[in-house]
């Protein structure tokens, strides 16, 4: 009996997501906050393969036995964020705190301009970013999904941008899905999708459309199980980086059929 070896391509090492020259073995980014308890977190964190997760420098403890940083650990990096800024002045300040406490010059900027829709405020994250970048961070902004003002951040010298696909915590997925995908087609820098995911099929599509990574937070801790959740979102993202790599077929008004016409029997 002949065996038949089939070859897989594993695009891990040769499709690694590269950032302010950094890379990063997964595509996933996740959030750190709202989980039942700290071992549910790390045991989500560790189900979902991430290499980055995200904290925000106003609401987690740096010290004690309690500490994020501990906790964490090696197993993936931090990246603090400004949530809860409404103004460039209070991010920028936040920011330094945060490269202080966590020894890090990344930050992941978000200056809020309603506290109801928290929607971004474009102009003060703009000025943000570009004092923050001026004092040497790695910047990585949260905005709306507008390819002008994604263009204006990467000019600014944002490493990344990361436009929301619906409201924060929403679980809507993404709302406006061509300008996503026009985003990730004209932008010079990566596109990380943040805010709206609500399960792993909307971050499937995020990476389809052309995202260089996807940032997920209510979405797991939320979850009935957050631990299965993660682990479907690590598929989810892996599952759309291939298909987009690969390519869809043309969508067609009529069937088109797959196997050869002629030959047919009685033709």
């Amino acid at each position: 009996m002949t065996t038949t070896t089939i070859e897989t391509t594993d695009t891990t090492d040769t499709d690694a997501l590269e950032i302010a020259g950094r890379t990063f073995r997964s595509r996933l980014f996740l959030g750190t906050s709202n989980y039942p308890n700290r071992q549910v977190m790390l045991d989500a964190i560790a189900a979902s393969g991430t290499a980055m997760v995200t904290a925000a420098i106003r609401r987690i403890s740096l010290a004690g036995d309690e500490s994020l940083v501990d906790l964490i650990g090696d197993t993936a990096h931090i990246l603090p964020n400004t949530a809860g800024c409404q103004t460039a002045r209070d991010a920028v300040l936040t920011a330094e705190l945060a490269r202080e406490a966590l020894a890090t010059d990344w930050v992941k900027l978000e200056v809020i301009g309603d506290r109801e829709l928290l929607y971004p405020d474009i102009d003060e994250t703009l000025k943000a970013t570009e004092i923050l970048v001026g004092k040497g961070f790695v910047v990585l902004p949260y905005c709306n999904d507008d390819p002008v003002s994604c263009k204006k951040l990467a000019d600014a010298g944002a490493a990344a941008v990361m436009p929301l696909g619906a409201p924060i915590g929403s679980g809507l997925g993404i709302s406006n899905p061509h300008m996503i995908e026009t985003i990730c087609a004209r932008s010079t820098v990566p596109v990380v999708l943040d805010a709206g995911i609500g399960t792993a099929s909307d971050a499937t599509l995020a990476m389809e459309l052309g995202c260089a990574a996807v940032l997920v937070a209510s979405a797991v801790s939320k979850s009935n199980d957050p631990v299965k959740m993660a682990k479907a979102m690590r598929a989810g993202v892996e599952a759309g980086r291939f298909a987009f790599r690969a390519g869809r077929i043309p969508r067609r008004r009529f069937a088109e059929p797959s196997s050869p016409q002629l030959g047919l029997v009685g033709s």
